[in-house]
């Protein structure tokens, strides 16, 4: 009796718990461009996302972690954007992943959600009740230029910026 009620608990736990966020997202803004990419990584039993790349107008990446351009105006020293940490401290919720993201142009942090929409991922900021949601894509090869490697997330630490 014993062995199949812990069966039971195994397989509820399983039932409720969120699925895998880690990997590569592409980010789409309003318009439905293509904005960055962000490595989901676990770290010390909770998750990160960290920007890679950000790509222009045309869809060619235009900044990445290998070459970073651009700067993030909204937090202190201005660091580049490719590298920074944005989402932090992501614990399994159950059916969601909740924990803070980074608005790095402003420099406000908000309280995050995120989880799987098939093979999307809802990644929602909120304030008190208001919020916004994205719908992050996974990335495919046609997104990366031919001589672009991604990294090996299992060597990430997070660094969380100052704001």
């Amino acid at each position: 009796m014993n062995r199949l009620f812990i069966l039971f608990l195994f397989f509820f736990n399983l039932m409720y718990a969120a699925a895998d966020i880690s990997g590569f997202w592409k980010t789409i803004n309003e318009n439905g461009v293509a904005q960055s990419i962000i490595a989901i990584y676990e770290y010390d039993s909770l998750y990160y996302g960290r920007i890679i790349a950000s790509f222009d107008e045309k869809g060619s990446i235009k900044d990445s972690i290998y070459k970073p351009v651009e700067k993030a105006p909204g937090l202190k020293d201005s660091p580049y954007y490719s590298g920074l940490d944005i989402i932090w401290f992501l614990e399994d919720a159950g059916t969601k992943f909740k924990g803070k993201i980074l608005d790095p142009e402003h420099g406000d942090v908000y309280k995050a959600e995120l989880w799987r929409d098939g093979e999307n991922l809802i990644v929602r900021g909120k304030l008190l009740i208001f919020g916004r949601s994205q719908t992050w894509q996974p990335i495919s090869k046609q997104d990366l230029p031919a001589h672009f490697k991604l990294p090996d997330t299992k060597t990430f630490v997070p660094v969380i910026p100052e704001i």
